[in-house]
Order: structure tokens, then C-alpha cells, then sequence
């Protein structure tokens, strides 16, 4: 009997070969009739072996560089990294009230994600500032990112122009082309537009990260009821047509370049048609990203502690710890969104940044199991102790206090006058005492002049830059 994953695949082909993938960029139709795939217009209809042969050109496994050796990423197999938050244009208090998001908020999360030893990644569209150019938006992102980070850098997307500008400062970074592309150091992601297209800034945005041998997600965000199928199986098979033929793009333009199946599919919720971002079918689609990627053999990427909640509450905990487990449990290789996230993708909530890295620590301690040995069963204390005496005060409980049970830094247990005031005071201490550790990486002067250089070829105000840099 097939198990759902051949099943998808089977019925992703029918879809593949009857209805095709529209692309929009001339320059993805002219490489697609370059290596014979049937097309009408702008409409391109793969043979299932056509696509499998690009496919199988993609690596399996994705080594990302970063500044500090220490967190060098290796994106593939079992592995799992967690990623900041990306592209929402709002902040949100306590209170719900929401604002534009700024640079200093930009670097304000990127420093609570470098405080935070759980990360190897940073960087991205953490949030989308809203004092700066909109069309070098993803250059000023990445510097601020890389002088605020030692870690490896995720990166916006854009046009040809606004690309080559952004690798030009990773050459910088790397110090020649010849090394960024031998250790590449960005990650983006390229979202296709569903149902089956890719538009031209995605179609701009793969090809210049082929180009320049760097890793790019290519997803789909396709919502189940609206844009897709409501059924889960119509909606996978679909996204799974819409990432196979965006990457098989990608290999016909440059054979082995680094490429990551990403999924942020979930359903709408057809009673407003919003989008469902905290819901449980949701967390499904996450599990079948993971399922389907490795089913080709390439590496994974979706999910996060998402909530449609307006406000950190128990809502944006429990959905939050579905979706992150979901994608922890069923080893996606990396979660981006992984903190922060609240109503539908639009806000970002920096106590929800700091419950979500609490989330983490849970699902972490879940995942590690139990250790069973002679240690960890004391049979003869047990015995020796038996069913009179207290546990609390043994040497192998002052043995193991501190290395099985987790000591959660906000979670409130115990007695307590005003528990819902004592959580957020937790969360507060805890945010204040991340920034307190935060250390900025020290930076090359020469690297970033040549930077600033590129920076102001593209118009951008030095002291727009030198602002970010000294935040």
C-alpha cells in the first residue's frame, strides 16, 4: 500500500502535467524552454523524469557560514535550527496596541536572538522597518544584521538591481567572490505565489542566489479554503507542485545550487477567510513539508510558534507550542517564525519573542527522552530509602538537579499572591536580562566602508547607515 507521501507525489504529477506552473519572468521561460519543458505562453508543463532530473541535482545537505565559527549551520538530515521571526510591519505591546515597526526595533530583536544560545541563525526580515527605503529595504536589513550579529544571516529578497548590491556586500563580508560562494553566509527565502505561479521579484530573487552558490527556501504559503483546496491533501499536492517546478528552475539555471523545500501552508478560516496561521492544520502542513522533502531528498523548512492570538495569552501559547512542536517533532531542518509571531503573521510582540524561546526550552526537554541506566535508576537508593523517606535531600538529588529537570525562567509555580502579574514580570526580567547580555561583534572598518559604498551607490543616506550600525 503507498504511504501519503508516494500518494502526493503521484497525484503532484497529474497536477503538473494537466495544469501546469505559470511563470511570469521572461528570463524563467526562456531557461525552462532552453531545457525542453513544453510550454504555452508562459505556462510550463513538466514530464515527471524532466522534473525528478533537476530535482536530484539539489544538495542534500546545506552547509551556512557564519562570522563566529561557533555557529556555523549544517542544513539537512535529523537537524533542526530555529530562526527569527519574518516580514511582519507591526510591533505589538502588551496591551495589543499595535505600531509601525522600526530599524531600533529591528535591532533591538536581532540583539534578543544573538543574546539567546539556542540560535545559530539571525537576521531576515526580523521585522520590516518602516524608516527606511523601501527599495533597499533588504540591503539595510542585512547591515544591520551583520553588525549586530556574529551569527549566520538570513536576508531579505528583491529585484536584480537590489540582489546584486546585497551580494556585492557579502563579498565584502567573505573578503573575494571565490570564498562567499565556497562558505556561503545568506539565506533567503523565495515564496511562490499561489495557486501555481511565480512572479518576478521571486523568480529575481532564486536566480541571483543560484548565481551566487547561496541557499534559498522556496515555499509556498498557500491557504487551504482560499487560495488552495480546502482539503489538506488538495493544498500539499498543490504547494508540492509549486516548490518542485520553482526549484527545478533553480538547478536548470545553475545545476547544484543550494535549495531548501519550504512550506508556510496552512488553512483559512472561511468564517472571515482569514488566514489560520495558529491551527492545527497548519501544524499538518508542516509535518508533510517535512515528509515530502525528504521523500526528494532535500532539506526542509516551515513553521514556527505561531498564533493568531492578538495579544501573548493562552491562546498564543497553546497554539504556539502545536505549531513548534509540530515542526521540532517531525525534524524540520529549519524554523523560521520560530518567535514572536502573533495575529496572523502581521505583528511581532517582543514578550511573545521571549515566551516562545521559553516554548522552545519545553518542546527541547520533551525531545531529549529519558535516559535509562544504573544512574538514572537508583535501585539501591530506592531501596535503601524506601517508602518513608524524602527524596529532597539525597546527594544523587543534588547529583541531578540541575541536569534532568527544567527550570523554566517564566512559568509560575508554587505559591504566589498575583500569578498572571507574576508572568509578565518573568517575561520582562528575562527580556531585560537577554539584552543585558548582548555583546556586539566587533566589525572590519574596511569591510564596512566598502559596504557603506555599496550602500551609497544605491542611494541610501550614510547616515542612515552609520544610525543602524551604532543602535
Amino acid at each position: 500500500m503507498l504511504d501519503n507521501a508516494e500518494k502526493i507525489h503521484q497525484l503532484s504529477m497529474q497536477i503538473m502535467e494537466k495544469t501546469g506552473m505559470l511563470f511570469h519572468h521572461p528570463d524563467a521561460v526562456s531557461i525552462l524552454k532552453e531545457h525542453g519543458i513544453r510550454m504555452e505562453g508562459h505556462v510550463a508543463y513538466f514530464t515527471e523524469d524532466q522534473l525528478m532530473y533537476w530535482i536530484h541535482k539539489a544538495p542534500a545537505n546545506i552547509d551556512l557560514f557564519a562570522e563566529d565559527p561557533r555557529y556555523h549551520v549544517a542544513l539537512g538530515g535529523r537537524r533542526s535550527y530555529s530562526a527569527p521571526p519574518s516580514g511582519s510591519p507591526q510591533i505589538s505591546d502588551q496591551t495589543g496596541e499595535k505600531r509601525p515597526a522600526l530599524a531600533e526595533d529591528y535591532v533591538k530583536l536581532v540583539k534578543l536572538f544573538e543574546a539567546n544560545p539556542k540560535y545559530r541563525i539571525n537576521g531576515g526580515i526580523v521585522v520590516f522597518p518602516d524608516d527606511v527605503p523601501v527599495d533597499n529595504a533588504c540591503l539595510m536589513m542585512y547591515y544591520a544584521a551583520y553588525t549586530h550579529s556574529d551569527k549566520a544571516l538570513m536576508t531579505g529578497t528583491g529585484n536584480y538591481g537590489e540582489l546584486e548590491a546585497l551580494m556585492q556586500m557579502g563579498i565584502a563580508a567573505a573578503g573575494s567572490r571565490e570564498e562567499f560562494e565556497a562558505r556561503p553566509r545568506m539565506l533567503t527565502i523565495a515564496n511562490a505565489n499561489t495557486p501555481l505561479q511565480l512572479d518576478h521579484k521571486m523568480t529575481e530573487t532564486i536566480l541571483t542566489f543560484g548565481k551566487y552558490r547561496q541557499p534559498c527556501v522556496i515555499a509556498s504559503a498557500a491557504m487551504a479554503g482560499t487560495t488552495s483546496p480546502v482539503t489538506l491533501a488538495g493544498t500539499i499536492a498543490m504547494v508540492n507542485v509549486e516548490v518542485l517546478t520553482s526549484i527545478a528552475l533553480a538547478q536548470m539555471a545553475n545545476p547544484g545550487c543550494p535549495v531548501i523545500y519550504g512550506s508556510q501552508t496552512t488553512t483559512a478560516d472561511l468564517r472571515n477567510g482569514a488566514i489560520a496561521i495558529g491551527a492545527p492544520e497548519g501544524a499538518l502542513c508542516y509535518k508533510y513539508c517535512t515528509k515530502m522533502a525528504k521523500y526528494y531528498g532535500l532539506p526542509c523548512r516551515g513553521g514556527g510558534s505561531l498564533s493568531d492570538a492578538k495579544v501573548v495569552c493562552a491562546q498564543a501559547g497553546y497554539e504556539s507550542m502545536l505549531t513548534y512542536m509540530a515542526c521540532r517533532q517531525n525534524e524540520m531542518n529549519l524554523i523560521v517564525q520560530s518567535a514572536g509571531i502573533l495575529n496572523g503573521y502581521t505583528t511581532v510582540s517582543y514578550e511573545k519573542v521571549v515566551m516562545d524561546f521559553e516554548i522552545m526550552d519545553y518542546v527541547d526537554r520533551y525531545l531529549a527522552d529519558v535516559d535509562v541506566n544504573e544512574e538514572t535508576v537508583p535501585v539501591d537508593l530506592i531501596d535503601e530509602l524506601g517508602r518513608e523517606e524524602s527524596y529532597l535531600l539525597d546527594e544523587h538529588t543534588l547529583e541531578w538537579c540541575r541536569k534532568e529537570p527544567l527550570t523554566p525562567k517564566l512559568a509560575v509555580r508554587g505559591t504566589t499572591a498575583k500569578p498572571a502579574v507574576q508572568f509578565d514580570e518573568n517575561i520582562q526580567k528575562e527580556m531585560n536580562r537577554l539584552w543585558d547580555s548582548y555583546w556586539k561583534p566587533a566589525r572590519d572598518a574596511a569591510v564596512l566602508e566598502r559596504m557603506k559604498e555599496i550602500l551609497a551607490q544605491r542611494g541610501v543616506d550614510r547616515a542612515l547607515a552609520e544610525r543602524i550600525e551604532n543602535l
